[in-house]
């Protein structure tokens, strides 16, 4: 495992503060369009990851990449996990639920 260079585990409204570092984070697809996709992340904001996503894609994946703004995400690795998420998501959005889009 590389430790070099960890990457903040963030939501929709905490991406803001890491602009231009790396990340990872966990949306739900919305759209999938050539190069890109949109989801929703656990706090509930849209968010676009831009990259080449597995095929094929999954309802719920796992994004590490750069934050290139406070809404996009450049993908380095993307992992699915699958097409329900279960009592993990609804936890994590109520952990999340401080943090504004």
């Amino acid at each position: 495992m590389d430790t070099s260079s960890p990457a903040a585990f963030v939501n929709g409204g905490l991406l803001r503060m890491h602009v231009g570092r790396k990340v990872r984070t966990v949306i739900q697809v919305t759209r999938s369009d050539a190069g890109s996709v949109m989801g929703k992340s656990t706090d509930g904001c849209q968010l676009v990851v831009r990259g080449s996503p597995p095929a094929p894609l999954t309802s719920y994946v796992e994004v590490i990449g750069v934050a290139e703004n406070e809404s996009s995400i450049r993908a380095e690795l993307w992992t699915n996990f699958g097409d329900s998420f279960g009592l993990c998501l609804s936890f994590l959005t109520k952990v999340a639920c401080f943090s504004q889009c």
